[in-house]
């Protein structure tokens, strides 16, 4: 079985359309999310520099409708889906759950929400990568940082104050390393519960239908086989840890044999290869990768 994975913010550089965009049927999936969402999706992924792209605002709705996109190109021959953080909206697309263009209207809802929420007062994020989970988590709780993000491999990523993160990338963890990360606030913490009452809101007036694909939830890495279940776990995500260490762990016991992460691609992919040693994995990064991408869905169908 092939997993597709729809990665999350973080994913996008400055350009990355363009290639892209030469294919019609793409550039007409993009459109239509543009009229959506109500951003300029084409402009910003081939013109827009890097600090606009990184704006929470632009940076989730350009990156659903990158995925979204993308894996519409592969046909339909894949059986299974998840998404990394706003990554679950463009898989949520992908499996049936929500249309296309209600899924970039509840992402771009959440991204102006979230960055609302995060100007409230100061806030940051870094990456841990390696140390005992345990002596990760101790010193965190010490900082009164969250672990928002359990990316597996190693990887956990901190959230909290600027002033905490500071703290951290000065003395992390014994035996890792700690990496400040270019985002605008302490996302999947309490710090975003004012964008998960906004998103509520709107999610509450969908349409869902249940998934036509497998689909885990970054809830706790657990397959949902309901539409509206998995819409209101989306919505709770927000100010709640990805656990995507689960979600892998899940893909193992299924028994995926391969893994392909849609475009914006690569973080994710780079992870599968560190937890899921023998899967087969391609990170489709540009159109060229396409042949590539349906013969691996072919062959692992």
């Amino acid at each position: 079985m092939l997993v597709v994975l729809c990665p999350g913010q973080g994913s996008q550089t400055p350009g990355f359309l363009n290639p892209w965009l030469e294919l019609d049927s793409f550039a007409s999936v993009v459109a239509s999310l543009s009229e959506a969402s109500g951003l300029d999706i084409a402009k910003h992924g081939t013109e827009s520099d890097a600090d606009t792209i990184r704006d929470t605002a632009v940076a989730q709705p350009l990156i659903v409708a990158a995925s979204i996109a993308s894996a519409l190109e592969l046909g339909s021959g894949f059986s299974a889906v998840a998404g990394h953080s706003v990554g679950e909206f463009a898989a949520a697309a992908l499996a049936g759950i929500l249309a296309p263009e209600d899924a970039i209207r509840a992402v771009s809802i959440r991204s102006r929400a979230m960055a609302a929420a995060a100007s409230l007062e100061p806030t940051s994020m870094a990456a841990v990568l390696g140390g005992e989970q345990s002596v990760v988590l101790e010193r965190l709780e010490q900082l009164d940082l969250y672990p928002a993000n359990f990316n597996g491999a190693g990887q956990i990523v901190a959230a909290g104050s600027a002033e905490a993160i500071a703290a951290l990338v000065a003395e992390g963890p014994a035996g890792s390393r700690v990496i400040q990360l270019q985002v605008a606030g302490a996302f999947h913490t309490r710090y975003m519960e004012p964008a998960v009452a906004e998103l509520a809101g709107f999610a509450a007036g969908l349409e869902t239908e249940n998934p036509t694909r497998r689909i885990w939830s970054n809830q706790a890495g657990q397959e949902i086989t309901n539409g509206k279940e998995y819409v209101d776990l989306l919505v709770g995500q927000v100010a709640s840890s990805v656990r995507w260490d689960a979600c892998m762990q899940s893909f193992a016991d299924a028994g995926v044999t391969a893994v392909l992460e849609v475009s914006p691609a690569g973080a994710l992919a780079g992870l599968a290869k560190r937890a899921l040693p023998g899967v087969e994995i391609l990170a489709l990064k540009t159109p060229d990768q396409l042949d590539a991408a349906r013969e691996l869905i072919a062959n692992h169908s």
